[in-house]
Formats: structure tokens, C-alpha cells, sequence
């Protein structure tokens, strides 16, 4: 059996995985590790003074940290790593109890480019956040077999083969009982699960995720498989990231590392915790002005400041190269693609090209090159928008994969190992 080029960051990874069902999660996972490397909290409402060392900021499902060296001029420029905490699911409605035909059922809503198909007949858990009364919030997560979208008989849809179609309203709403609705049970039975009386709720952030574990496949298990790799895998690279330069990170350094992880990015990234709002821009300026910077420290530190966007890829599909640039074929453990579109789709250029390639090659990690198909509508990522709101160098890069968007995706077991050897040296050095 071939083992993966760093077996402890993969049992990190699965670990971290199977946890972070919810955006919710995935922060305070990676708050974990980060508390563990020696990053203390700041609080956004708090007066925030001269520091060095590790930070980080949390609001709601998103996250941002970053170090600062020993004596760092209020001009030393950021190295950030981008990344996004969510992704495509379904989400419970603020009115859930419903049903039909004798079957208890709860009220969904369709969040960002799910492949539906990919959700029928899977046993789902439900997790995510209640927010209480006194106006705080509590994680929570039923992590068994509680929901279920059920599939049509092919006895009843004999041309289901010639192509499915589901109606995004009636035929993507899970059963969990049997008997008329009951307004209230669903979240009686989050609240218990939290520990919770529901009557101390009065809002909730819900979605469903697959129980499945994540878990290696293959011949020679080289590939990873789970839900949410997409961005998951990111979020965990930046966070390892960090842990491990706040252990050596020279005094002298000439740079801070951050990272940004972001939520909403499936839908656009328009929201108060989404890459197109404010935050970034308003913790970095923060970081320069608590020592002591001024404007043109801000316009020097933003002037040096190049950012990796890591997000998920495609690896060329088997059974659909056509779909795919003739001339750019990245496959699973050839390490990060670098992905590239000049309509601005990514956000790299030559410069940013350079920068993260050299990092690889420091790194002595293989790198690939990713372009869509000219004739196939090109997805993007937060560089763009980074880019465009604080006018830095940005690479979008990211590990690649097939099956992006479903329930489960599939990446090589090597690359998540590659993405945060090649970033690591990307905010340390060069």
C-alpha cells in the first residue's frame, strides 16, 4: 500500500473534516489548532494595542488570523492565504415542520450550485448554530442518520435514466417520521441535542450533512473522499499553515502571514462575513494601526502585500475530457494546480504566477497548471474580490479534484500535504 507524503497532516485532515459540518464548526476547528500554536482571541468591540505573536478574530463563519513578529514596523507587509468556510448544501427553512401523505417532513432550502442528484437517498445529519435569547450562540450538531431525501422508484419513473430532473421545491424536502407535521419538533429535537430548551431559541443557522466519515479510496488508497473539500481542505491547509510558522517564525521576518477564511463564498461572498464585505480590510488595518501606523504605513503594508486564494479545482474527469482544456490535464497527487483566466474569473497574473511557483519549487512540491475549456463557463473563487478590494497581487490556486459540489468530492491523498507546503513557504519567504 502507497502512503501519503505526510500521513499525520491527512489524519489531521479527516479529523478536521468529519468535525466541521457547518461553517460554524469549521472555525472553531481551526480555532483549535491555532489556540494550541499559541494564537489568542481579539474581540472586534475591544480597543486593540501593540502586539506581536499569534491573533485571530472570529464572526460567525468566518475567520481571520495572522502573526506578527517581534518589533514588525506598522508598515511590514501581509502575506494572506483566502479561503472559504462553506458550502453547497441544504439548509433548514425558519419554518421547518412540514410533510405530506402521512410523512413528516423538513422544510429545505437549496444553498449554493448543489448537484441535487448527489443528495438523494443519503442518510444526513442536521448542524449549525442556535442563537439564544440573551443573543448568543451555541453550536450544534446531530451527527446520525436523522434525515433522508428519498429517490423515486424506477418502477414509477422508468425514464429516469434518460436524464433526472427534480423540482427544487417538492421533490427535495427530507422525511424523518411518519404521522401530520408538528410545528416545534424539529427544533426540540436540535435544542435537546445542544443541551438546549427550545424555548431559550429564537433563531438558528441550519443545514444537513451527510454521516458518512471521510475516509481514503483507491487501489492503493490514494485519494481522500468526503463531504466539503471544497474549501475545506484550504481552510485546513492556512490554519496548519500558521500553527506551524508561529513555532520558528524569525523575529526579523519581513512579512505576516494571515489567513482569511471567509463564509458565503457559494453564494457570491455578499454578506458581513463574505469576502466582498469589509472585514478584511478592517482587521489588517487594525493590525497596522495598534502599532502605531498611520495611512501611509497602511498604503506601504497593502503596496508589498501579495495574497494565495486556495480553493478547491477540477482534476480532469476520465469520463468527460472533453470538458476540459486539451493542453491542461492536472490530476490528483500532481500537487496544487495554479489556475489561471484572463477574464478575471482568477485573480493570477504573471506576478502572482511567479510568486507562488517559486514558493512550490522552494517547497520541492510538484505543481500544475489550471485553464477552463474555452467553450465551458469558468467558476471563481474570493481572488477576484480580494483583489479588487484591497488592490493586491493575488494567485488563485487550489488542490484538484472531481465531483466538486456534491455531497462527497474526491481529491488525491497527497495534494492536501502539497497545498500547505507550498503555502507555508509562500508566506515565509521570497
Amino acid at each position: 500500500m502507497t502512503k501519503a507524503i505526510d500521513p499525520l497532516h491527512n489524519e489531521d485532515l479527516l479529523a478536521f473534516l468529519e468535525a466541521a459540518s457547518s461553517p460554524y464548526h469549521a472555525v472553531a476547528q481551526a480555532v483549535q489548532r491555532l489556540e494550541k500554536a499559541g494564537f489568542e482571541e481579539l474581540r472586534e468591540t475591544e480597543e486593540w494595542t501593540g502586539h506581536s505573536g499569534g491573533r485571530f478574530v472570529v464572526r460567525g463563519g468566518a475567520l481571520l488570523a495572522w502573526y506578527v513578529p517581534e518589533g514588525a514596523p506598522a508598515h511590514t507587509p501581509f502575506r494572506i492565504i483566502g479561503a472559504h468556510t462553506d458550502s453547497p448544501n441544504l439548509r433548514v427553512k425558519p419554518t421547518p415542520d412540514t410533510g405530506s401523505a402521512g410523512w413528516r417532513q423538513v422544510a429545505v432550502e437549496i444553498y449554493g450550485g448543489v448537484p441535487l442528484n448527489t443528495w438523494l437517498d443519503r442518510d444526513l445529519g442536521v448542524s449549525g448554530r442556535l442563537t439564544l435569547r440573551d443573543g448568543t450562540a451555541k453550536l450544534v450538531k446531530i451527527d446520525e442518520p436523522l434525515l433522508r431525501v428519498p429517490q423515486l422508484a424506477i418502477h414509477l419513473d422508468r425514464t429516469v435514466n434518460e436524464g433526472l430532473s427534480l423540482d427544487r421545491q417538492r421533490q427535495l424536502q427530507p422525511v424523518w417520521a411518519l404521522g401530520r407535521p408538528e410545528p416545534g419538533a424539529l427544533l426540540r429535537r436540535i435544542a435537546a441535542g445542544a443541551g438546549l430548551d427550545p424555548g431559550e431559541v429564537l433563531g438558528w443557522d441550519l443545514m444537513l450533512h451527510d454521516v458518512q466519515k471521510p475516509g481514503l479510496l483507491g487501489a492503493d488508497r490514494e485519494f481522500l473522499v468526503s463531504a466539503r473539500l471544497d474549501n475545506l481542505v484550504s481552510v485546513h491547509a492556512g490554519a496548519a499553515t500558521l500553527a506551524t510558522v508561529a513555532q520558528s517564525w524569525p523575529a526579523a521576518a519581513e512579512r505576516i502571514p494571515v489567513l482569511a477564511a471567509f463564509d458565503h463564498e457559494e453564494v457570491g461572498s455578499g454578506s458581513e462575513t463574505g469576502a466582498q464585505g469589509p472585514l478584511l480590510e478592517r482587521v489588517l488595518g487594525r493590525v497596522v494601526t495598534a502599532r502605531g501606523g498611520g495611512a501611509e504605513d497602511w498604503a506601504r503594508a497593502l503596496a508589498g502585500t501579495i495574497c494565495a486564494s486556495a480553493d478547491m479545482s477540477h482534476a480532469v474527469h476520465p469520463n468527460y475530457s472533453e470538458r476540459h482544456d486539451p493542453d491542461n490535464h492536472p490530476l490528483p497527487n500532481g500537487g496544487p494546480v495554479i489556475k489561471v483566466n484572463v477574464n478575471q474569473r482568477y485573480a493570477t497574473d504573471g506576478t502572482g504566477f511567479a510568486a507562488f511557483a517559486a514558493a512550490a519549487d522552494r517547497a520541492k512540491v510538484p505543481w500544475q497548471r489550471f485553464v477552463s475549456n474555452n467553450a465551458m463557463p469558468c467558476g471563481t473563487s474570493i481572488g477576484p474580490i480580494t483583489a479588487a478590494r484591497l488592490g493586491v497581487t493575488t494567485v488563485d490556486v487550489g488542490v484538484p479534484g472531481l465531483s466538486m459540489h456534491s455531497s462527497r468530492e474526491l481529491c488525491g491523498a497527497d495534494d492536501p500535504g502539497y497545498l500547505t507546503r507550498a503555502l507555508t513557504e509562500f508566506v515565509s519567504a521570497g
